[in-house]
């Protein structure tokens, strides 16, 4: 076992005197180490001795209070002062703040070497050493013993749990949700006092720190591989669990995210095959709900949900945030516009949550597996709604109107009107008339401008224009004739009909016009 504080300070040779902190005698010393950085709590890491020349000790009461208080917080076991240094004087508020913690207050005499006081704590530690060897090769051989079974993270932790003796918990660092859906999650009125502390664990730099809430120590560490995922640690008694032992448990952990992150992928690039199959016609109902059903989807009973961002790259984790929070789903995106097979028994406020914010979210009423067309169409109206009307989600025909119209199908029907003559035209010659058509009224109807967007001549952009006139038959010379035009484009661009999705490939899941 460790040294003890008591223990230490009974040492003849060391000449060691306790100055206050009594109480906490019993301390268990897990490393001796030397600091004189102004913040030396961010130094401990749980159990060891911080001694230092007395640089780090503040002059005022009120910052050696602080000092006491940050060190016990975060886990020390004592503080060490050497005598006839660089130390103010201890002031009667620091010594009252370290025997209530308590925090035992040692010091070190002149001229005694600190590493003397560091090699009497090493080979006292020898033994626990060899305890802490043994322990971490139990904890790595858990990968192995705990099985691949579909629980294998929710095993692994209640063996790690067993043998650390502590409660472990795996969260995601931005909501504190459980990192996996089967996984526990937090007593609610720790993941209230918890939420100012996330933010003081950068996702790189110091990798742990202890806290103290309630009078319980409590760690959060990351956890390696995954950025957003940390593990809260919350020891059952004394003494903590060793935080080098901690450092391995929270590795095995990584890896068994990463396994379980892999299989999630795997499943993502099969769903997202399916659903474009499923998108353009190619798959039968009976077909579809069976694959629905494989992928976790309800194939009677789900909704298509159209989210949009600026950034396509910023969804490409939305399947996973999902499936964290109990609602796996089939997706594919399209350029800035993911496309989204899930339950529809998932809320608005889960749906925003998982996409993020600055995103546009419409969604589908819930349909079958024979109405996963309409039901994409229907999708992508609401989001056109979204957009439009500045709202964060709109739901297919529970939401205010967009442009004037109430469905997709008025819609479609107002872009066969005014664009119809003009697809039917490209269709038989080669001609950029809609392309044209766009850049000329984004760019406010400016000939030159729209001309050297597209690369080409001036007067060719002036012929396309009153091609357009003639197979629509309108005056594009009126303002009505270009905001009807303008409605047109918009919808146009939001629907996309069932069969123009080609797959990019299954290394992401990307759809391309």
């Amino acid at each position: 076992m460790t040294i003890t504080v008591a223990e230490l300070v009974a040492e003849p040779q060391l000449g060691l005197t306790l100055l206050a902190g009594s109480g906490g005698s019993g301390n268990r010393i897990t490393w001796a180490h030397t600091s004189d950085l102004p913040r030396l709590w961010e130094w401990v890491t749980g159990g060891e001795l911080m001694m230092t020349n007395g640089m780090s000790i503040p002059a005022d009461g009120a910052g050696q209070v602080a000092l006491a208080e940050a060190l016990k917080d975060a886990g020390a076991s004592a503080l060490a002062i050497g005598e006839k240094m660089h130390a103010p004087a201890l002031t009667p508020e620091f010594l009252a703040a370290c025997e209530r913690l308590p925090l035992p207050l040692i010091n070190i005499p002149y001229p005694l070497p600190f590493i003397s006081i560091a090699r009497s704590v090493a080979e006292s530690s020898l033994l626990e050493e060899s305890r802490r060897l043994r322990q971490t090769a139990r904890i790595y051989d858990l990968l192995r013993t705990t099985g691949l079974s579909r629980e294998h993270l929710s095993g692994l932790l209640a063996s790690l749990a067993a043998e650390l003796d502590a409660d472990l918990f795996v969260v995601d660092r931005r909501c504190l949700h459980p990192w996996h859906p089967d996984g526990r999650r937090l007593p609610e009125y720790l993941e209230k006092e918890l939420v100012p502390l996330t933010g003081r664990i950068p996702v790189t730099g110091k990798k742990f720190q202890w806290h103290r809430l309630r009078d319980r120590h409590l760690l959060m560490m990351d956890i390696p591989t995954h950025a957003n995922a940390i593990l809260v640690v919350l020891p059952r008694g004394e003494p903590h669990p060793d935080a080098v032992v901690l450092l391995h448990a929270a590795t095995v952990l990584g890896l068994e995210l990463s396994r379980t992150v892999l299989s999630l992928e795997g499943q993502h690039r099969l769903a997202g095959e399916f659903l474009l199959q499923a998108l353009d016609g190619h798959l039968g109902a009976v077909e579809m709900e069976n694959r629905l059903t494989a992928f976790d989807v309800p194939a009677q009973h789900f909704v298509v949900a159209s989210i949009g961002a600026d950034d396509g790259e910023r969804l490409a984790d939305v399947h996973v945030e999902l499936w964290r929070h109990g609602f796996p789903a089939a997706c594919l995106r399209r350029f800035n516009t993911l496309h989204v097979a899930v339950s529809a028994a998932v809320t608005d406020d889960v749906l925003l949550h998982c996409a993020g914010p600055d995103v546009r979210i419409g969604i589908s009423p819930p349909t079958s597996a024979a109405g996963i067309q309409r039901a994409l169409q229907e999708s992508l109206w609401a989001l056109g709604s979204a957009e439009g009307n500045g709202l964060d989600l709109a739901r297919y025909a529970d939401g205010p109107s967009w442009l004037g119209l109430t469905s997709f199908e008025e819609g479609a029907a107002l872009v066969q009107r005014l664009l119809g003559p003009i697809f039917a035209y490209e269709q038989s010659q080669q001609g950029d008339l809609i392309v044209t058509l766009r850049t000329y009224l984004d760019t406010q109807r400016s000939w030159q401008k729209t001309a050297a967007a597209l690369f080409t001549h001036r007067q060719t952009i002036i012929y396309r224009i009153r091609k357009i006139g003639e197979l629509t038959g309108l005056d594009m010379t009126e303002t009505s004739t270009l905001a009807q035009l303008w409605f047109a484009l918009q919808i146009h661009k939001a629907m996309p009909p069932p069969g123009r999705f080609t797959y990019s490939g299954p290394a992401n899941g990307q759809l391309a016009d």
